[in-house]
């Protein structure tokens, strides 16, 4: 088994997709048998986990994109990763 760092590239497990649901009005996972809501940060975080960016990667992204440092940003990043790769969702 994998283990999470700055240089993993997380990626969704096959029959895992995001999907923008019309009824909600908001980002979800589509996972078999189960749908994830998703906030907004939540959505910015993994919609880039697509197995060519690095946490790093996407931890610079958000701080840029947020305008926050890469410290502030880089727990959140890391815990939401990790509970989706426990969740059978995210892969390494």
């Amino acid at each position: 088994m994998s283990t999470l760092d700055s240089r993993s590239t997380p990626r969704f497990l096959p029959g895992v997709r995001l999907h923008h649901d019309q009824t909600r009005s908001q980002w979800v996972i589509l996972a078999p048998e189960r749908v994830i809501e998703l906030d907004e940060i939540a959505h910015a975080i993994v919609q880039r986990c697509n197995g060519e960016r690095s946490v790093e990667t996407i931890v610079a992204e958000l701080a840029a994109e947020f305008d926050a440092t890469t410290e502030e940003v880089g727990g959140d990043v890391i815990a939401l990763i990790d509970d989706l790769i426990g969740k059978r969702i995210l892969r390494l």
